[in-house]
């Protein structure tokens, strides 16, 4: 039996056909940190990381799918699990960063990207890894870039969503209304977490999941 831990509600109806066990980590890493020890607790034998990431690679578009052969914690490399990645349609050969907060200027990604040659960050796939390899299962991730390496994220969607992961909309609706510039570079935004969406769809649906 395998599980996915995701950061937002949105991504883990995605999962809503598939045999994976299911748990929310609200976009933080001490959420998916819980969330991997409830689908521990339920008896899984591998983790799976699915979700939206930013990314660090200037030359990676909104939308680019990521099957990373690591997932870097702190200074430490963690190998996903290579069956793991087979299963999931292959490793594109990228590493992804596991971090504790979002990168939201281009200058804090660039130099992000410059330490550790990630091509993404996220803030669940870190906890999973280390949870993964201290309980000896296998751990893998599916991500999408939603936020592209040459935008800076305004501070609007940066505190957007709530503790569970859902839009804020009384916040964002009453920020909008006091600052209706920000409006086209939200909607933006909104659009691009959408293309990695369907991206992590279609990534979905030619993944090779164990019977249930």
């Amino acid at each position: 039996m395998w599980g996915a831990i995701t950061g937002l509600t949105a991504e883990a109806a995605l999962l809503s056909a598939t045999p994976l066990r299911v748990a929310i980590g609200n976009g933080t890493a001490t959420g998916a940190r819980r969330a991997a020890q409830t689908l521990l607790g339920q008896g899984v034998t591998a983790l799976i990381s699915v979700g939206l990431a930013g990314g660090l690679n200037p030359t990676y578009q909104p939308g680019t799918l990521l099957i990373p052969r690591a997932i870097i914690v702190g200074a430490s490399p963690y190998e996903c699990d290579p069956d793991l990645c087979r299963a999931l349609g292959g490793t594109t050969g990228d590493v992804l960063l596991g971090h504790d907060v979002i990168a939201a200027t281009r200058a804090e990604k660039s130099a992000l990207f410059a330490a550790t040659g990630a091509a993404a960050l996220d803030l669940e796939s870190g906890a999973v890894a280390t949870m993964a390899a201290a309980c000896g299962v296998k751990f893998a991730a599916l991500r999408a870039i939603a936020d592209p390496a040459w935008r800076d994220l305004p501070k609007l969607a940066l505190n957007a969503l709530d503790d569970t992961g859902k839009i804020r909309w009384g916040f964002v609706l009453g920020e909008l209304w006091r600052h209706p510039g920000h409006l086209p570079g939200l909607m933006q935004i909104g659009a691009d977490a959408n293309r990695a969406r369907q991206s992590l769809k279609a990534g979905l649906i030619q993944c090779h999941w164990p019977e249930r």
